[in-house]
């Protein structure tokens, strides 16, 4: 769910694990492709780097989730 050029980009916390990670391959794929603009560069940047730190955050509460089922069957 990546946002066009006229449209403003979706607000980072709102995205779940799947739309987080197909927006950060679409910014690497821009990015390796080169031919921007350095403020254009930048800014992609930037906004992977939150998509990346989201992708982190789902994975973290799922690891949790599972631990936590993991314990509870253990203690059951």
């Amino acid at each position: 769910m990546t946002a066009s050029k006229h449209a403003l980009p979706v607000d980072i916390a709102d995205l779940g694990y799947e739309a987080a990670r197909e927006e950060l391959v679409e910014v690497v794929r821009k990015l390796e492709q080169g031919g921007l603009d350095l403020d254009t560069s930048i800014a992609l940047w930037e906004r992977g780097e939150a998509l990346a730190r989201r992708c982190e955050q789902h994975l973290a509460g799922a690891r949790s989730r599972i631990e936590a089922a993991l314990a509870q069957r253990d203690a059951g």
